[in-house]
């Protein structure tokens, strides 16, 4: 079920949000599994077996870790991660395994004729897969304890909100939100309402409308000079934050609007000054995951200088496919590891550098050239995010970088896709930057709009959603992941 949906918005969301503060709080979380279930099964119903099979093994091996000691407990740990992973990998990465050893094969002259799986790839399954991993490994560590009611850690797996493309909660946070009694409150779901529209605003005036550009140029980029490319690869940096960011506010006011507290995933990433910044503004709960399952475990910095570097590939490379099979995300995942590496490297060199330019005299322009060069080396990775191929990826970067920038082709773009559409995007999008500092401060709680502008500005806001929105259920781009 999609959030931008007239399911969602008038049906399941209210009807939910009703019954779960009518019932009594030992009957809550039974409805909210079901609300859940429910959810989930209106993609793909059959693909809740998969999910079943993972609360069941996750919920088990949780139990077991936490019964068991020395080489046992470790033993039930790997079982779980085995399991996860394995599913993870069979329906996410089966197809593209084949296909590049089947290259190898064939390259080397012999016979290869495994077929590739007919299957489609469930929704969210990176996420869950993830959130379920944290309860166990957390479970060995010994900061969870083992949830012993099947039920709760169903919920916790599969809580809507945040099933299908997060934040990837934490046991800690989540599972003890989980037990405590919620009670209305009406500043809080006024809050939590008004953080859900900004997300519907972000969603579907914002990403939406770049959407359509995006899609007509890279759907069809042989026919579009240099000028046409860079726009396009501009407001895809704008769709893909919108898109996903605007799923998280969505996520965390239904939340909220029940009473808990998920993960803020964005902090406004765009303004960073460095590619180590920005890790730590954009999709924190992979970030923070990623660093802590898997960078600190190799070592993380507290290692020889090159097995640092080693550690930082290794998370990123990983951090690439996790988001699809494909080399162009692997290429996207190699880039941001690279900059990193080449950031700690060269940290002497853009010392001296500034001391020389005077730079380290002048913050504020020091600070707008970083965040400049940070946004356009995030840009140029986003190309091979946003790219269906290899080729595709490298094409485009040559058109933009050797041309033809031709005005006619934005004319010719105008007129393709009709209605103002370009116009219209054009002119909202330095319109929701100028807007975006204060509306994520207001939505997190950390600005309050004061006197009339706390009511104009949101009914605003509801208003360029109804006149400007870009309405037909379109989905959530990192549902495919």
């Amino acid at each position: 079920m999609l959030f931008n949906s007239f399911t969602f918005c008038c049906i399941f969301f209210p009807l939910v949000t009703a019954l779960y503060f009518v019932l009594p709080h030992r009957y809550r979380w039974a409805l909210l599994l079901v609300a859940s279930c429910w959810f989930y099964m209106a993609f793909v119903p059959v693909y809740i077996l998969i999910l079943a099979f993972t609360i069941l093994v996750d919920y088990a091996a949780g139990i077991l870790i936490e019964d068991s000691s020395g080489a046992r407990r470790k033993a039930w740990l790997t079982a779980s991660i085995v399991a996860n992973v394995g599913v993870l990998a069979f329906f996410k990465y089966f197809n593209f395994l084949n296909q590049n050893i089947g290259l190898a094969v064939r390259a080397l002259g012999l016979p290869y004729e495994v077929p590739d799986l007919g299957i489609l790839l469930p929704i969210g399954l990176s996420f869950h897969t993830f959130q379920s991993l944290s309860y166990t490994i957390e479970v060995y560590r010994g900061h969870q304890r083992a949830e012993r009611r099947p039920g709760l850690f169903a919920l916790y797996v599969m809580f809507y909100p945040q099933l299908v493309a997060g934040p990837i909660e934490r046991p800690e946070n989540l599972l003890r939100q989980l037990n405590v009694p919620m009670h209305w409150d009406t500043d809080r779901v006024v809050h939590g309402l008004k953080q859900m529209l900004w997300g519907f605003f972000k969603k579907l005036v914002i990403a939406d409308r770049c959407g359509v550009i995006v899609d007509q140029v890279y759907g069809d980029h042989g026919t579009y000079g240099g000028l046409a490319m860079a726009l396009a690869t501009y407001l895809f940096a704008v769709q893909i934050y919108c898109d996903f960011s605007g799923y998280g506010d969505i996520a965390l006011g239904a939340a909220r609007v029940m009473g808990f507290d998920l993960m803020v995933n964005f902090r406004r990433p765009y303004a960073s000054t460095s590619i180590s910044e920005f890790w730590s503004r954009w999709h924190i709960s992979l970030s923070s995951w990623f660093r802590d399952y898997l960078y600190i475990p190799l070592g993380g910095n507290r290692v020889v200088r090159w097995r640092w570097f080693a550690n930082l590939m290794v998370v990123f490379l990983v951090s690439g496919l996790w988001h699809g099979a494909n080399w162009t995300y692997v290429v996207w995942g190699a880039l941001h590891g690279i900059y990193l590496v080449l950031a700690i490297a060269l940290a002497g060199a853009l010392a001296r550098f500034n001391a020389i330019t005077g730079l380290d005299r002048a913050p504020a322009l020091r600070r707008g050239a970083s965040v400049l060069i940070t946004f356009h080396l995030v840009l140029l990775a986003w190309v091979f995010f946003r790219a269906a191929t290899m080729h595709q990826a490298t094409d485009m970067l040559q058109t933009i970088l050797r041309g033809p920038w031709r005005l006619d082709d934005l004319r010719a773009l105008a007129g393709e896709l009709k209605n103002g559409q370009l116009g219209v995007t054009l002119l909202a999008v330095p319109l929701f930057f100028l807007l975006d500092p204060v509306f994520d401060a207001v939505v997190k709680g950390e600005r309050t709009l004061r006197g009339p502008w706390a009511q104009v500005s949101f009914a605003a806001l509801l208003a360029a959603i109804v006149l400007f929105g870009h309405f037909g259920s379109t989905s959530f781009i990192y549902f495919q992941f």
